[in-house]
């Protein structure tokens, strides 16, 4: 993992001086999410290492995450020939072919950190593009691209990033990760969970050749660390981080399926020993090997955390799953969901998140999380066929899990949404497999609720990447249906993998829905089937959904054209200019 680092200090152009690039650990969002481009003080080691170099391969590509103001979090894998630690060399450069570099760092992989790099690259430039490499004696990692955000509080008239959940690899080709690495002009990439599965063989998906490994479901660190290893060779998914930051969460398949704090579902202890030993492993493999930003080293049970880009956007993250849920419940009319003694996020977590909430002064607040926020009622769907039973056993089967089966919480934050008015208040969504878009209200109800007053926030739930939603059928029923009975559920797709590109300006946040063509077929990755294409939007003080405007322009000059994207798993300098 991280070790001692040197800075390297650069001169470009004319009489052109860079800052230092500091040697600070990984610190938390929370206390440097403020932070400008002063320059920060070098932490030199005492030697350069010795020896023979190692040899290596860089078999799992790069990756960028937690974009703060100053700073980016770079991440490695290096697979060595030999058992030992390997000394590993990271640059960053401000051109694509890495001849301008602005700093150098130096880490070590070792055998207990499961040869992962993490190296948290700070005094880096605000709202800046930057190109990175890392290398190990002759050997080197293929070229990604990265940037960091705006500083708080700066002027941004504009943000353009993806939203993906939901990827389970025996299920088909990731065409919806070669689709996002193909939008050139995305700022980040948010990832709200279930990154990958637990299962085995055939339990969960059995298209060919994309088995799990190891071949049967992950319990130890070492199953959970292969799985992270096989996910991390999938091209599209190496393609994806290889052109933007990614800010991840998990959801329960990280760990394993409807886990909460104490338990899971899919956990046996009598043959899968304790659950507080596999939670921690599977925490531990994930920091590992995804580039995100520890609270304090070592501290893999805590991943809530805010960014700031610029005044546009507060972006909250939230852990709905492990840190401090209750166990769910397993009736859908069960009295006890409205209990205040029942709880989706710790007390902690929720003083986190109102907090981040008043004290907001971006124009947008979005909140990123793994489970359904508004309500969805299937008391009252009408009569179904006996072929179409199947749809009220899908919605009873995920209704529990999300926050209505924890709707005292859901209250608390509504309620301090509207106590305070505090406006422009988006949350987004994963772990259904399925397309929602909703406006937010206390009560939702079409006869006593509120629904002709003002929505308190909305809701953009994205499609899966691979996993399944309704099957064939119940998918349209769904569609049809649920919008009758829950009028604030404006949109359902409920079977079309894909994902959504969230626009924001400063007068509206928009969503635009895209389905892959196929997850099938090996030429169609990262083809996209406009007939399905999906717009909707809120304007800046009002969260009521506007449908099927116009889809948001690219922004080919300010981010494509200027910092252009990398030719998908560029390795040298050579093949960049090629």
């Amino acid at each position: 993992m991280d070790s001692k680092r040197r800075v390297v200090i650069q001169a470009l152009g004319a009489g052109g001086t860079l800052a230092l690039a500091g040697c600070g650990g990984s610190s938390s969002s929370s206390s440097a999410a403020n932070n400008t481009s002063a320059t920060p003080t070098p932490n030199l080691p005492d030697e350069e290492p010795v020896g023979a170099t190692p040899k290596v391969r860089f078999d799992h590509g790069v990756a960028s995450g937690d974009p703060l103001s100053d700073r980016v979090m770079l991440w490695t894998r290096v697979t060595p020939e030999a058992d030992g630690d390997v000394p590993v060399t990271l640059t960053v450069a401000t051109d694509q072919a890495m001849l301008q570099p602005v700093a150098v760092y130096m880490s070590t992989a070792t055998e207990d950190g499961d040869y992962c790099v993490k190296i948290d690259a700070d005094g880096l430039q605000p709202d800046h593009w930057y190109y990175y490499q890392f290398s190990v004696g002759g050997e080197r990692s293929p070229v990604g691209r990265t940037r960091t955000f705006p500083a708080s509080g700066s002027f941004i008239d504009r943000a353009r990033f993806a939203v993906v959940s939901c990827a389970n690899y025996p299920y088909g080709f990731f065409s919806v990760y070669r689709a996002v690495a193909e939008h050139a002009d995305l700022d980040f990439v948010l990832h709200l969970g279930d990154y990958l599965y637990e299962y085995g063989p055939g339990e969960y998906g059995d298209f060919p050749e994309r088995d799990p490994l190891p071949p049967q479901e992950m319990v130890t660190l070492a199953d959970y660390r292969q799985r992270h290893a096989q996910y991390k060779t999938d091209d599209d998914l190496q393609a994806l981080h290889q052109q933007f930051p990614m800010i991840a969460v998990w959801d329960d398949h990280e760990s394993t399926d409807n886990s909460y704090r104490d338990g899971a579902e899919n956990h046996q202890p009598l043959t899968e020993g304790d659950w507080e030993a596999r939670k921690a492993v599977s925490q531990q493999a994930y920091f590992e090997w995804l580039p995100i930003r520890p609270r304090e080293p070592g501290n893999y049970s805590v991943i809530y955390r805010q960014f700031q880009y610029g005044d546009l956007i507060d972006l909250t993250m939230l852990d709905t799953r492990l840190e401090g849920r209750d166990e769910q419940l397993t009736v859908p009319l069960d009295p006890a969901r409205n209990s205040e003694d029942r709880h989706l996020i710790s007390a902690d977590q929720m003083d986190f998140l109102l907090d981040s909430l008043s004290q907001s002064n971006a124009q947008w607040r979005f909140i990123g999380q793994q489970v359904m926020f508004g309500q969805l009622n299937i008391a009252e769907l009408p009569s179904l066929t006996e072929d179409q039973a199947q749809l009220r056993s899908n919605l009873s089967a995920i209704n529990m899990d999300q926050w209505d089966g924890y709707a005292a919480d859901r209250l608390k934050i509504l309620n301090h949404i509207d106590d305070n008015n505090i406006d422009n208040v988006v949350v987004l969504t994963g772990d259904i497999h399925t397309s929602w878009a909703s406006e937010i209200y206390r009560n939702p109800s079409s006869l006593l609720g509120d629904l002709f007053d003002k929505p308190l926030a909305a809701e953009f739930v994205t499609p899966a990447v691979t996993s399944p939603g309704f099957p064939d059928g119940a998918a349209e029923l769904a569609g049809i249906l649920i919008p009758v009975v829950n009028p604030h559920i404006r949109y359902v797709e409920a079977k079309s993998r894909g994902f959504i590109l969230v626009d924001v300006t400063r007068a509206r946040a928009q969503a635009e829905f895209y389905y892959a063509q196929s997850i099938e077929s090996f030429d169609l990755r990262g083809q996209i089937d406009n007939s399905k294409t999906k717009v909707v939007s809120v304007k800046s003080g009002d969260s009521r959904l506007i449908e099927d405007g116009p889809v948001s322009r690219p922004r080919t000059l300010r981010t494509a054209f200027n910092y252009p994207p990398l030719p998908l798993n560029a390795v040298t300098v050579n093949e960049v200019l090629s």
